[in-house]
């Protein structure tokens, strides 16, 4: 047996949590430089909000139904997740953090599923105050399955015998099961699959013959045999971006430098944290795609690093040689993107034999860094080269405080 725990309205219920006043009412969340709405409180979505809602033109319902609207606080969300994560951990030995709001945990061998799925759910809730669902089946996709169903059974569903899950699978669109997106729908709707019941009582033969391998697994996965196992193992990354657009486009080339290097120093702490070194830095530049009208251009460089490198003073350095390379005058430029590929563990990497590379001091330069914005708060110390003030950041009119990751931040309570 698999259990899914799923966060309901995630980056919502960690605004709402240390804004209680906000409960019952409409709250959505923004993505990146306030584009779009990503996230919605169940009254938002009462009103007609979807996700993918471009700000801009909603601003005038916003303003009528009265709803909260919040900026993207990554730092927040990240940190409730940890806390999420860490205590679901508690209830299963094999544990598979599947993104910032989702949780697979193998439930073989656990007995009266239903009791201890409410157990799970009240103690996500009691000790962190975010709304989590709980889902339980023989297979990850019934599990999904499952989770969905929780809305209508009291944030917990466990399907386990073969009756409780044809039921769940006669009423229930192919479409929407974990896996099976839009096209691969309206094929299945092609040879007359119209739910995922309908999708389990197809022959194997026929399954193998007109359908994927991905449709073989899920015709599995829906009779309870499992074939997508638990990753218990986080994978080592093949490459590590960081990339935001910019609050507004610009044509300055200084400012571009300021945001290359910032980006470029942000990846520099993913690398350390991840225990990686890169061999190649790309950079890219782009204009608004968008904006129609005007000229467009999408340049991009690859340097490959004489050794491989994670601090931030030969990366930024890299970078700059990549950013006076494809720089063009005569463009707005909306978003710089820096990428490091050909990751190679931190402990493994291998020098010239007859260069000379000071990489040794760089790095204990740069581990001194993290260890100081540990402690006093991120961007404490940074590179000269990344500037003060900052005319190119992201637009986040909506930011709500950081209250479990700053001092100055922590809710005060009289």
């Amino acid at each position: 047996m698999v259990a899914l725990i799923d966060c309901n309205n995630f980056y919502a219920s960690c605004e709402r949590l240390f804004r209680p006043e906000l409960n019952g009412k409409p709250v959505v969340v923004l993505s990146n430089n306030d584009g779009c709405i990503i996230a919605r409180s169940n009254e938002a979505k009462a009103l007609g909000f979807k996700m993918g809602d471009v700000f801009h033109l909603v601003q005038d319902r916003i303003k009528e139904h009265q709803v909260q609207v919040f900026s993207s606080n990554y730092a927040l969300y990240g940190d409730m997740s940890a806390r999420v994560m860490t205590i679901l951990a508690r209830f299963s030995p094999q544990v598979e953090v599947y993104s910032i709001d989702e949780c697979f945990l193998d439930m073989d061998g656990f007995t009266e599923l239903d009791n201890y799925a409410h157990t799970i759910r009240n103690t996500v809730i009691r000790n962190t105050g975010i709304p989590v669902s709980v889902g339980i089946a023989p297979s990850k996709t019934l599990a999904k399955l499952a989770n969905r169903m929780c809305k209508k059974t009291g944030g917990t569903c466990v399907l386990e015998s073969d009756e409780e899950i044809t039921a769940a699978l006669k009423d229930f669109e192919v479409g929407d099961l974990w896996g099976i997106g839009r096209r691969y729908a309206k094929k299945l709707n092609k040879f007359g699959v119209v739910t995922a019941l309908d999708l389990r009582n197809l022959p194997l033969e026929f399954v193998k013959e007109k359908l994927t391998i991905q449709g073989v697994r899920m015709w599995y996965e829906l009779h309870g045999k499992p074939c997508i196992p638990l990753k218990l193992k986080i994978e080592r990354k093949k490459n590590i971006c960081c990339s935001r657009g910019f609050g507004k486009a610009t044509n300055d080339y200084a400012h571009l430098r300021e945001a290359t290097a910032s980006y470029t120093n942000r990846l520099s702490q993913k690398l350390r944290k991840d225990g990686s070194c890169a061999t190649v830095l790309n950079v890219k530049l782009y204009t608004n795609a968008f904006k129609v009208g005007t000229p467009q251009l999408f340049p991009t460089i690859s340097i490959p690093l004489p050794h491989p490198a994670n601090n931030a003073t030969d990366l930024i350095k890299a970078a700059m040689h990549g950013l006076k390379h494809i720089f063009r005058h005569g463009y707005m430029w909306s978003k710089v993107e820096v990428m490091a590929t050909g990751l190679v563990p931190e402990g493994e990497t291998q020098l010239h034999l007859f260069t000379n590379y000071n990489g040794a001091v760089n790095n204990k330069v740069s581990k001194l860094m993290d260890k100081i914005n540990r402690h006093y708060g991120d961007g404490t110390l940074r590179m000269a080269i990344e500037g003060k003030h900052h005319q190119w950041t992201m637009r986040r009119a909506f930011l709500s405080k950081e209250y479990t990751t700053k001092w100055k931040d922590v809710v005060g309570v009289r």
